[in-house]
Order: C-alpha cells, then structure tokens, then sequence
C-alpha cells in the first residue's frame, strides 16, 4: 500500500497523507477485504482520537451542568471535537468527489509549462505552506502548554471516566492518551483544514493561469505552415493592424482552451461548495462560540500561567482557522472577478468581430463572481470574519455579565 500520495502543492501532499496514515483516506486499488480491514483501522483510530472523547466530555457537561466556569472548561474542546468529527465524516462520505477534484487540479497545474505560470503556481504553493506551517505551530505551541500545564494528579484536560484518574497507574495511563490523542487528532484536524483552503487556493491559481493565457493571446502567434514566430504589439493601430486569416484560426482555438478550462475552474469550485459548505459551516459555528468561550477560560486562568499561555495560543489558533478560510474564499472572488480585466487586456481590437463578441460574453460571465458559502448562510470574505470576531466579543460578555450574577 502506498503511504506518500504526491501532489503538485506540498500542503495537500502532507494532508493527504496524514489522512491516509491515521486511516481516512483509503487507497484506490484496495478491494474486498483489504478495504474493510483499512476501514475498521479508521473507526479504531476515530474512536482512539475522537469518540472516546465525545462519550466522556458529553457526560462531564452533564455532571457539571450550571457552573459555568466548568462547562466552558469542558465545552470548547466538546465543541472541537465535534466540528473535527463532521469533517471527518464528510471527507469519508464524499472522498470520491473530493478525489476527481485533486485530481482535476493537480493535472492542470502540474502540465502548466510557461515560465510565468510555474511562478504562478509556485506562489501558490508557498502561500499554502507557510498557512499550513503556522497553523502547525499554534497547534504546537497549544498542545505543549495543555500537556505541561496539567497539576499533579489532575489531568491535562476536564473530562468524566468511570474510574479514578487520580490513582496510580491509572491516571499516568489516562494522561498518557490525552495527550497522545489530543496531540494527534489536533495535527490531524490542521491537515483537514489546510487541505480544503489548498484546494480553495488552487482554484484561485488557476483562475490566474486562465487570466495568464488571456492576456498572452496574441503574443507570440505561429502562422500555420510557416517556420517563422510573429509577436503581436500590445499598442498597434487599430485602423492599420489586423491579425491574419491564420492568426485568427491561432487565436480562436487557444481562446476556446481559455474559456474550457475556465468553466472547469468553476465547476471545481462548485465541487468544492458542495462537498466542503456544510462542515464548514459548522466549523464557523463552533469556532465562534469556542473564541467565545476560550476568551472567557483566559480570564479565569490566572494561577497558572503556562495553562494561560496554552489558552492565548488556543485563541489565536482558532481566529487563525476561521481566517484561513474566509482569506481563501475571498481571494477565490476577488481572483474570478480580475478574469474579466485579463480579458480586456489582451488587444482584442486586431481580433474579428466573432473573436470579440466571444471575448465579451466571457467578461458578461466573469461578472457573475464566484463565491464559496458556509451552509449557504454566509460568504466565506474577510467581512465575514469580521463579523464572527465580533459575535465572539458579544458572546463573551454576556458570558461574563452572567458569571458576575452568580
């Protein structure tokens, strides 16, 4: 079985493998029993990372029900716990889907061959990896507080078990696996996030490869059954120069390339909206109320102030995700929009009528700006972060407002 599973970008290579290691992202050429068997090692790590977790935490909520400070201890990881859960069953469900779109995206950015794409393309990967290599360290950086941060004989994190943890070998056994499993599954819910915002980026990518490719239309131009090479000046006389017969033949068939692989870009956003909205969705949702309820953990933690580091980094990790996002689904509408301008650059006016009236219904299309929705509530933008920020901050105070009461 193949373990490393290569791609053009270097982030979707490491998600995909850390998915397929932990034993949610099975290989194609597994069949029969060689699939159950992949698919029974998935459930025993979900249920080692996540569902033991859910159980005990569910119970703890219940237990403590009314103090409020111990419900927040309890809930903001609850709450993670249950978004990383979605999205894992959502990659699980939808994996084919997900599959055709890497695949689509990897082909068209791996054949690109100009000297400009590849510099296109190679930003785009460098902006993926240092997002994900972040993302990487404030996960880091949070585990490592909440593993050291732990008193003696208390656990790490708040949760009910139907044993004493507080008793040898017990709780040295039941720190061992919150750590293990926290430390895992956290670095496992960063390659989640960072390989949809990757997918998000490559389609942005590609939407600059089209913008690329129109803008160079005419530049270099080879007549058919001529050996000589013409480039098209980006500032003729319109009233003295025209392309040729064969220049036109030239032009019509890389504009026909142009608007193909524009309408896949967008079929692979479509994709993306409909197999990422959803979860998404439910990510926001509970990353606003987790900024929330971390923010109000922050001002209790004051006696130990490894845990308030751990808390600090907690915070900023979960803005940094919800960022992510909404900074990928931004930049995705704020890239299909500048299609149009790459349209309008190239010099169309030595084209023919039909060129040019294809070269407009092509802007008319661009100006429709494609847009990814959380659930269909919400744009992912850099205004919808805004916006949960500050129904963070409300929630926040009104959590305070109601502790000062009891």
């Amino acid at each position: 079985m193949e373990i490393l599973i290569k791609n053009v970008s270097f982030s979707v290579s490491l998600s995909l493998t850390a998915l397929r290691i932990i034993g949610f992202w099975a290989p194609k050429n597994l069949k029969g029993a060689e699939k159950l068997l992949y698919d029974f090692y998935g459930f025993i790590s979900f249920m080692f990372l996540l569902g033991t977790y859910l159980i005990i935490q569910i119970v703890d909520l219940y237990l403590i029900w009314g103090n409020l400070p111990a419900m927040t201890a309890t809930a903001f990881l609850l709450f993670t716990n249950f978004a990383h859960s979605t999205k894992i069953f959502n990659i699980y469900v939808r994996r084919k889907i997900i599959q055709a779109v890497i695949d689509d995206s990897d082909t068209v950015l791996s054949e690109e061959k100009s000297f400009e794409g590849q510099k296109i393309v190679k930003s785009c990967d460098r902006e993926s990896r240092r997002q994900q290599l972040l993302f990487f360290i404030l996960t880091f950086l949070t585990v490592l507080g909440w593993a050291s941060s732990a008193e003696k004989n208390k656990l790490p994190l708040q949760a009910w078990y139907p044993y004493n943890t507080s008793k040898s070998p017990a709780y040295e056994m039941t720190y061992l696996h919150q750590v293990l499993a926290l430390s895992l599954a956290a670095f496992l819910n960063v390659s989640k996030d960072t390989l949809v915002t990757t997918l998000i980026a490559q389609c942005r990518c590609r939407l600059r490869l089209v913008g690329l490719s129109l803008r160079n239309l005419c530049n270099v131009l080879h007549p058919i059954g001529r050996e000589t090479s013409i480039r098209i000046s980006l500032f003729p006389s319109p009233k003295t120069f025209m392309l040729t017969e064969d220049q036109e033949i030239i032009v019509r068939q890389r504009l026909r390339c142009c608007v193909i692989q524009h309408q896949n870009t967008l079929d692979a956003a479509a994709q993306l909206q409909k197999c990422f909205s959803e979860p998404t969705f439910v990510q926001l949702t509970v990353s606003l109320v987790i900024i929330c309820v971390t923010a109000f953990q922050l001002t209790a933690q004051t006696s130990n102030p490894i845990r308030l580091i751990s808390m600090g980094t907690y915070l900023l990790n979960m803005m940094f995700q919800v960022f992510i996002y909404c900074y990928q689904g931004n930049q995705l509408s704020v890239e299909s929009e500048e299609v149009a301008g790459a349209a309008y650059e190239f010099p169309w006016y030595a084209c023919s009528v039909p060129i040019r009236r294809t070269i407009i219904t092509l802007m008319r299309r661009c100006r429709r700006i494609t847009k990814l929705t959380a659930g269909g509530f919400t744009t992912l933008s850099l205004a919808s972060f805004m916006a949960i920020i500050k129904t963070s901050y409300s929630l926040f105070t009104l959590l305070q407002q109601v502790d000062s009461r009891n």
